[in-house]
């Protein structure tokens, strides 16, 4: 009988644990560059904003704790009415442009003067300001009198940023539908699927899989401009802020719903960018040799 040799154990190459180690090389390199060069900025800023003038002025004017601890359950509490806004105008929003991208897309000709609407509705929503909707919405709408109609400042300022962003996530929709290729389709109805399966079964997953990235940043923008329902008196974070600056004309509070917005938005801006790293450019430059390099 032959002697059975047992298989080697795999082990990288001198070349391969030389460019490994050049590649560690460089990571730390740029860091320390980047670290450095951070530093510098920040030390610069710091410099010319303390140095300022009239910074003592400014930072009890803007910078008082004082102020921002006496105004902060206040901003809080508005800052509760402007993420419902935001969860409810964001999912409305959401169902609503994916309804009116798949109208717009449709090529059925019974649907043509359901099309030519959708698109007027985008096109009209897309070119008007926010604040413009805000204000005629908010002050045309409790003019007609209409006694089913709510007339509450939170609700209709979350109806005119349903109306707008409608039409922003409704182009978003679109444009992952038109990415989906036709081939896709057409395998789909080969396969016994009608136009409406193979739209829900088969388009559908992967445009909102395609876009994903720039609707996650469309609402991030919506829970910013959440804020902007306080033109119509709605107590939130920013008219809270409003309240508490009336009559000592420190600005405090203003910083602190700042703060706040920031602190609710960071998280999911650094969740879409993680997100668009491991689907894009980036991903695709990991498996490339010095692709460090190139990013």
């Amino acid at each position: 009988m032959s002697e059975t040799t047992g298989a080697r154990p795999w082990s990288p190459s001198p070349l391969a644990l030389e460019r490994a180690a050049f590649r560690r090389a460089q990571r730390r390199r740029s860091g320390l560059v980047a670290l450095v060069s951070t530093a510098l900025v920040v030390t610069a800023v710091v410099l010319v904003v303390v140095g300022a003038p009239g910074w003592e002025r400014a930072r009890t004017a803007f910078f008082d704790p004082e102020n921002a601890w006496a105004a902060l359950p206040a901003i809080l509490e508005g800052l509760w009415l402007n993420l419902r806004v935001w969860v409810i105008a964001g999912t409305v929003g959401t169902l609503l442009g994916l309804a009116l991208a798949v109208l717009r897309t449709s090529r059925i000709p019974a649907l043509f003067p359901v099309r030519a609407l959708a698109i007027g509705y985008i096109d009209l929503f897309r070119g008007v300001p926010v604040l413009l909707v805000l204000y005629l919405v908010g002050f045309a709408l409790p003019a007609l009198r209409l006694e089913w109609l709510p007339t509450s400042s939170a609700f209709l300022g979350a109806l005119a940023i349903v109306l707008t962003y409608t039409a922003y996530l409704a182009e978003v929709f679109r444009a992952g539908i038109e990415s989906v290729h036709p081939s896709q389709v057409a395998a789909a109805r080969s396969l016994g699927l009608s136009r409406a399966q193979s739209m829900r079964t088969v388009v559908l997953p992967q445009a909102v899989r395609n876009v994903t990235a720039p609707l996650a940043n469309n609402l991030i923008s919506l829970q910013k401009d959440s804020g902007l329902i306080s033109v119509l008196g709605a107590v939130d974070a920013i008219r809270a802020a409003q309240i508490a600056t009336t009559g000592t004309y420190n600005f405090t509070p203003y910083v602190v719903a700042g703060l706040l917005f920031f602190l609710v938005s960071f998280p999911l801006t650094r969740a879409v960018d993680a997100y668009q790293r491991r689907r894009g450019w980036g991903r695709s430059l990991a498996t490339v040799t010095g692709g460090g390099d190139i990013r």
